[in-house]
């Protein structure tokens, strides 16, 4: 059983940046492949970023590649998703996931957190 628990959404101005993370409860989070999702109103929830259970791989969404990072320190059980050059089609609730297997695939991941809400003003 892995909790999942979002932090460090807000509101904030295009061009801006957040650091989201994603704390995870339970001894297997260093197994875990981690994914970031997010939902945006009125739309389904789409994949963001995921990376390996190791640190070594990452992916990301076309539509964040070059501004998005993530990241996971295992030692602390974390998993970080930063945002920078933030534009205002970033609005949603941004969901970090834990699974088996590194995917783009929503359903791959067996445990999800609560969500934490991203505002871009433009």
């Amino acid at each position: 059983q892995v909790q999942l628990v979002e932090s460090g959404g807000g509101l904030v101005q295009a061009g801006g940046s957040l650091r989201l993370s994603c704390a995870a409860s339970g001894r297997t989070f260093s197994s875990k492949a981690m994914g970031w999702f997010r939902r945006a109103p009125g739309k389904e929830r789409e994949f963001v970023a995921a990376i390996s259970a190791s640190g070594a791989r990452t992916y990301y969404a076309d539509s964040v590649k070059g501004r998005f990072t993530i990241s996971r320190d295992n030692a602390k059980n974390t998993v970080y998703l930063q945002m920078n050059s933030l534009k205002a089609e970033d609005t949603a609730d941004y969901y970090c996931a834990a699974g088996g297997t590194v995917s783009t695939n929503v359903y791959e991941y067996d445990y999800w957190g609560q969500g934490t809400q991203v505002t871009v003003s433009s």
